[in-house]
C-alpha cells in the first residue's frame, strides 16, 4: 500500500476524539449505567482514550472493554489462512447498559454487524451506540455511526489507515492506495 494523503495528524486526531467525547456526554448525561467497548485492534486504543477523556471531564473511573469479532465475521471462513483471534475482555456486565461501541473506520458495516452478534454472547445491552473515528462510506449493510470524528470520501482501491502511538509510534490517519498485484 502507498500513502496518498495525511488526513489527520496527532493534534487533529485528539481534537476529533475530544469532540466525539463531548457528543457522547451530551447524549448520555447519566453515566451510572454506561459502558465503553473498543473493537480490536485500533478501536481499543480509541475507546481507552475516550474513557480517559470522560474520566477527566466527569471525574469518573471508566475502563473500556475489549471486543474481538474475528470468529463472528461472515467472511473469516472464506479466507484460506487460519484467522488470528485476539483478546476479548469486557470487565463489566453489559446487560441493560447503554454501551458505546468504538471502532476506527466504518466501511461496509460488516465488522459492526459481527460486533453486535459478539456482544449478544455477553448479555443484552439496553442500547448500543457506535462511535468511529472515520466513516469512509461504501456501506453494504444498513449500519450508521452515532458519532463520527471525520467523514472521508474514498474509492474502492483506497483504504483509510489509523496509526496509534501504542502500536505505530505515532498518531496519524492516512488515505492509502491499494497497489495492484503485477
Amino acid at each position: 500500500m502507498k500513502k496518498l494523503e495525511l488526513l489527520m495528524d496527532a493534534t487533529a486526531l485528539d481534537r476529533a476524539l475530544t469532540r466525539v467525547t463531548h457528543q457522547v456526554l451530551e447524549r448520555n448525561p447519566a453515566l451510572d449505567n454506561f459502558g465503553i467497548v473498543g473493537m480490536q485492534t485500533r478501536g481499543v486504543y480509541l475507546a481507552r482514550r475516550i474513557a480517559e477523556k470522560i474520566n477527566t471531564i466527569e471525574k469518573t473511573n471508566f475502563n473500556a472493554g475489549i471486543l474481538d469479532v474475528t470468529l463472528y465475521r461472515d467472511d473469516y471462513r472464506m479466507a484460506l489462512k487460519q484467522p488470528e483471534v485476539k483478546v476479548t475482555n469486557i470487565p463489566f456486565d453489559i446487560t441493560n447498559k447503554d454501551l458505546l461501541l468504538v471502532d476506527d473506520v466504518l466501511y461496509t458495516g460488516r465488522t459492526v454487524r459481527a460486533a453486535l452478534d459478539a456482544l449478544t454472547d455477553f448479555g443484552r445491552p439496553k442500547t448500543i451506540q457506535l462511535a468511529v473515528l472515520v466513516d469512509r462510506g461504501h456501506r453494504e449493510l444498513p449500519v450508521h455511526a452515532d458519532y463520527i470524528g471525520k467523514e472521508v470520501t474514498t474509492f474502492k482501491n483506497q483504504e483509510v489507515a489509523l496509526h496509534v502511538t501504542e502500536i505505530d509510534n505515532e498518531d496519524s490517519l492516512w488515505l492509502m492506495e491499494i497497489e495492484e498485484a503485477d
